[in-house]
């Protein structure tokens, strides 16, 4: 257990010193020595804790997101988990735009897509069980690409083009949205299962 929590106190070291560097300069500018000199940690802690500086950029964006993210009931309360996004969005806007600029549109979808995936996968299986119907595999698997896919997709534009009304219209259309489409989708499955194309 004391090594778990040193572990995550290094790793939260690490992360703090990329998150300042981050703010002057760009990520693929950014090297190792400058993180751990800045943090007085070892090359070989950095290393042992991760693979590379996009590694580390990940692990910090899982922790200050998603890992946050599980807490909130998605079936109950979506627009409490969409404000925390956008909040952070907005608090955080110059680690965001400094990866963006290394890595492109694609690449930061694709950063982002296994966590957006968990994210709605989740929430499906939830709908699942709600409304007592089960999805076919692939079928689900598509759903779950598609909302992913367009999710991220939203984020990204947001985080690039961002204001007030922006910041409300990405809340009121996601929301409705996902309240509508996902459960209707669902029950439409449900009522036309063993039906040709279902």
């Amino acid at each position: 257990m004391k090594h778990e929590i040193t572990s995550m106190n290094t790793k939260k070291t690490l992360s703090a010193s990329l998150k300042k560097l981050m703010e002057h300069k760009k990520l693929s500018k950014i090297s190792v020595s400058e993180i751990i000199t800045d943090c007085g940690v070892n090359r070989k802690t950095f290393y042992y804790h991760f693979q590379d500086i996009y590694a580390l950029l990940k692990w910090t964006l899982e922790q200050e997101t998603v890992e946050i993210l599980k807490n909130y009931d998605l079936l109950q309360n979506p627009e409490e988990a969409l404000v925390f996004v956008t909040d952070y969005v907005d608090d955080n806007i110059h680690i965001l735009n400094c990866a963006f600029d290394s890595m492109g549109r694609e690449g930061m979808k694709r950063f982002f897509y296994d966590d957006f995936y968990n994210v709605v996968l989740s929430i499906m299986e939830g709908l699942e069980k709600e409304q007592n119907i089960v999805l076919a595999d692939s079928f689900k698997e598509y759903m779950v690409n598609f909302y992913t896919e367009a999710l991220s997709g939203m984020l990204i534009d947001y985080f690039q083009h961002r204001d007030e009304r922006n910041r409300n219209e990405l809340i009121k259309n996601t929301l409705f949205i996902l309240k509508t489409s996902i459960p209707h989708i669902i029950e439409v499955y449900g009522a036309n299962r063993g039906v040709s194309g279902f």
